[in-house]
């Protein structure tokens, strides 16, 4: 599969690994890429607040030691490889984007669509699509501290969906990329994917900010469907999850695999 170069012209259809707390960690991405690397692959999410409250010498101890740290861990051909940070504070963002800088990673990316109550306690995650001012301020932190290009993963709304309404505060943010995961942050998992919305968002971002990409997510189950989805939202892309995670060779496109590869995995 055809790699990208994040933050440069769109190379389409993409197919990117999601970023799945407690799944996607370093491990299972080196998996991934042994059998076909993705377009794209992301960390799992990191908390900024959580590396800005890590002092120096915190950071100078093994990565062994600091949790933290090694989910930010990438081996080369995971490349290009996007950290994902999720926090409210565009102080701790910005240093978290720079930390992610310095530890030689192609893009940022910040989470505005994570459900889970905790994440939404800290106003992070979904919370901002009901703070569309903070979060620019996020991406503009995130673009400072980092000097990388710097994307979201969000959701059609919290509780309903006002994408029409929360859509254009990202595609003028200064964000490179909107990855749209077709439900509200309250249906979670439990209702279809609904991919007639994010064809609505690649038509918005058509109007609005032609040069971002808009990459959907929700309900994919083979390659094969990941890019007729993304080809027929107008997307730039599709981000596959849950599907993946039995599969660490999905994105060879094989849909029947040998005993003995099944057993490496």
């Amino acid at each position: 599969m055809q790699r990208c170069v994040f933050g440069t012209p769109r190379h389409t259809p993409w197919v990117a690994l999601a970023p799945m707390a407690d799944a996607t960690d370093p491990a299972f991405r080196r998996l991934v890429a042994s059998y076909a690397p993705p377009t794209l692959m992301w960390t799992e999410f990191i908390s900024a607040d959580g590396l800005w409250h890590l002092m120096e010498r915190e950071r100078r101890r093994s990565i062994a030691d600091n949790p933290l740290l090694a989910d930010l861990q990438y081996s080369e051909e995971e490349r290009p490889i996007v950290a994902q940070l999720f926090g409210a504070n565009p102080t701790t963002i910005r240093y978290a984007a720079r930390v992610a800088a310095d530890l030689g990673f192609d893009g940022v990316d910040i989470n505005m669509g994570c459900p889970d109550r905790a994440v939404l306690r800290q106003g992070a995650g979904a919370a901002l699509i009901r703070k569309p001012g903070l979060a620019r301020e996020l991406v503009e932190a995130a673009l400072e501290g980092s000097g990388l290009p710097v994307s979201v993963k969000t959701r059609l709304g919290v509780s309903r969906d006002i994408l029409e309404e929360w859509l254009p505060h990202l595609l003028g943010s200064g964000a490179w990329m909107v990855t749209l995961h077709a439900r509200t942050a309250h249906e979670l998992s439990r209702v279809p994917a609904r991919w007639e919305r994010v064809r609505d968002a690649a038509r918005l971002r058509d109007q609005l900010a032609p040069s971002v990409a808009v990459v959907g997510n929700g309900d994919i189950t083979s390659l094969q469907e990941a890019q007729e989805r993304a080809q027929e939202a107008g997307a730039d892309g599709a981000m596959v999850g849950r599907a993946a995670l039995g599969a660490p060779w999905f994105f060879s496109g094989e849909r029947a695999i040998s005993l003995a590869k099944r057993m490496e995995a």
